[in-house]
């Protein structure tokens, strides 16, 4: 587990990404996708957790063009504050890129025919969303995706399997544009929808007041058995 720099693919210079490899060859890799709160102790987590499950995982700082290194805790109320802050001046079609470097770089670190998905929380689900439509990710999750609704337009490029985690009592994302991700998506034959009821965004965060523990274990054993199926 250890801190690497990654090449950008738009010549907007390096940037820094946590680790996290496998005993042993990698399964496959996963890119996974930060919160509001930046490359965090509980997407460090993520990554582990992933690791121990045989993949190798990789987290790229998507806020480096902005506040480089950042690591916020959601349960302070200043520091949810500053990733609010954050996430409005964050450039989301610059994050994809990174996105897309990250997913180079796994691919690099794999056997030849190495698979790699992605995996966002928050903002990172909707990064996930649009990686689906925009990159050659192999498989996509995207736990509590803020804002699908005004990407819709984008979901005839999503060519790779993709499933998406819905908190219905989401203070972030309201009943209505829940309901737009069903009526667009429901019929896509890539996409997977799944609901739970009355939970709130950020159910599946590792730590912390967030944090639903069945919802969560229930969200996460669906995401493994997806990338089992898409990535091996």
């Amino acid at each position: 587990m250890t801190d690497i720099t990654l090449d950008s693919i738009d010549d907007s210079g390096s940037f820094a990404a946590y680790l996290a490899e496998p005993e042993g060859t990698p399964r496959a890799a996963i890119v996974v996708i930060q919160e509001i709160f930046g490359v965090n102790a509980g997407i460090r987590r993520k990554c582990d957790r992933l690791a121990a499950e045989g993949y190798l995982a990789l987290a790229p700082d998507l806020f480096r063009r902005i506040a480089p290194g950042i690591q916020l805790d959601p349960d302070v109320p200043e520091e949810m504050q500053k990733g609010l802050d954050l996430f409005g001046r964050f450039d989301q079609d610059a994050g994809v890129r990174d996105i897309e470097a990250a997913i180079r770089a796994a691919r690099q670190r794999l056997p030849d025919g190495g698979k790699v998905g992605v995996v966002g929380y928050c903002l990172g689900g909707r990064l996930a969303y649009m990686s689906a439509a925009r990159t050659d990710s192999d498989a996509s999750v995207g736990y509590y995706a803020v804002g699908i609704d005004n990407l819709l337009g984008e979901k005839h490029a999503i060519a790779h399997p993709l499933m998406l985690h819905i908190a219905g009592d989401d203070g972030f994302v309201s009943a209505e544009v829940q309901a737009a991700m069903h009526q667009g998506l429901d019929d896509h034959p890539k996409v997977t929808l799944h609901d739970y009821p009355g939970e709130d965004h950020g159910f599946a965060t590792e730590s912390g007041k967030r944090r639903s523990p069945e919802a969560a274990e229930l969200a996460d054993s669906r995401t493994m058995a997806f990338f089992t199926e898409h990535l091996g």
